[in-house]
């Protein structure tokens, strides 16, 4: 019996850690637009309703110290900047689907 509450608390705790590295509610907005390719800040605003700039920002902020979110700078005037996913976030692809299916199903 106590090896099942171990397992427990280490399924518990590495969930824990996947909601943390993800972020807020937006990140998980941002991570749907973004499976679909590259897009620029102006973008995401436009496609995720109710997003504020200040919002987007910390998100993709966070989103970027934990290596999901890559952000390339262009030197051009104004500054062109692009979002796309590393490696990692291309990994949460799957376990968004199913999140969205799940919603789908009983949301």
């Amino acid at each position: 019996m106590e090896n099942v509450k171990e397992e427990t608390l280490v399924i518990d705790c590495s969930i824990e850690k996947a909601l943390d590295v993800i972020g807020s509610k937006w990140s998980f907005l941002i991570l749907r637009e973004l499976f679909g390719g590259t897009k620029r800040f102006s973008e995401l605003q436009r496609a995720i309703k109710g997003v504020s700039p200040k919002a987007l920002t910390n998100a993709l902020r966070h989103m970027e110290e934990n290596e999901i979110v890559i952000r390339k700078v262009y030197p051009t005037v104004p500054a062109k900047v692009e979002y796309s996913l590393t490696d990692k976030g291309q990994d949460l692809h799957k376990i968004i689907k199913e999140m969205k299916l799940w919603g789908a199903k009983w949301g």
